[in-house]
């Protein structure tokens, strides 16, 4: 093939083309092509597109599923719900329990992260790929719920915003286990930039109730009909100020 690609180059590129689009190349390149196909073969004395019918005709059909290239490795989950791979560390609480073994198939972009009985459980890119992966803060708060003091030596404590980290590793234990299940509870619904603005708004000593009443003021989605439809007073009476009609209806002046 290199060979061909010198022989090409020499031969239809020399002097080199002039052309005003790549179409126009392409066309020129592939007219090339075909006057060659229709050459003496030097060694054979045969032409060359016979040749190539000959060695057609011993081609492979291609498969009809495109094959992927990618290492099978093994990960034990820690006592976290974590597994660390490609310097990385990725969270699978609620996918797989601590001290389980999962396997890992290392693609060139990809992590895919299967159970014992080869199902995909988690997908993440490569790091050098430079695209991100969303964290499901509400299964990471959930696993801390279970193990509250392994909050402090979680990998992902660190990604969280100082004020929430601060709210997560408050000292008593009691307090700590009731503030991670509101936070599972709110990472279900909103976003960790909305529950950071209003934890700054009302301060990280504010009752869970309230925070919660804030957030759903502030951020919850509430499909209000622009209009209300009156319906259940009796016909005659919806359009009326006066409680006149009302009165006659029941008998009484």
């Amino acid at each position: 093939m290199e060979n061909k690609c010198g022989y090409s180059k020499r031969n239809w590129a020399v002097p080199i083309p002039i052309y005003e689009s790549h179409e126009q190349l392409v066309t020129y390149f592939a007219e090339q092509a075909r006057r060659d196909h229709e050459r003496q073969h030097y060694a054979q004395n045969r032409c060359i597109a016979d040749l190539w019918e000959d060695d057609r005709r011993k081609l492979l059909t291609l498969p009809e599923h495109e094959f992927e290239a990618f290492r099978l490795g093994t990960a034990v989950v820690n006592k976290y719900g974590e597994i660390r791979v490609d310097e990385r560390t990725v969270p699978l609480l609620g996918a797989a329990t601590p001290g389980s073994e999962v396997l890992i198939q290392t693609f060139w972009d990809r992590l895919v992260i299967l159970n014992g009985q080869h199902e995909q459980i988690r997908e993440v890119p490569r790091p050098y790929t430079g695209r991100t992966v969303d964290i499901p803060w509400s299964q990471v708060c959930a696993g801390w719920l279970r193990k509250p003091r392994s909050v402090t030596h979680s990998q992902f404590l660190c990604m969280l915003p100082e004020i929430l980290q601060a709210y997560v590793t408050v000292k008593d234990l009691t307090e700590r286990k009731d503030r991670l299940q509101a936070m599972s509870h709110w990472c279900d619904i909103y976003t960790i930039e909305q529950i950071q603005e209003v934890m700054a708004l009302l301060g990280q000593d504010t009752p869970v109730t309230r925070i919660t009443a804030v957030l759903g003021v502030k951020y919850g989605s509430r499909d209000l009909p622009a209009t209300w439809e009156e319906t259940l007073s009796p016909p005659g009476t919806r359009a009326e100020g006066s409680l006149q009609r009302y009165d006659q209806l029941v008998g009484v002046s």
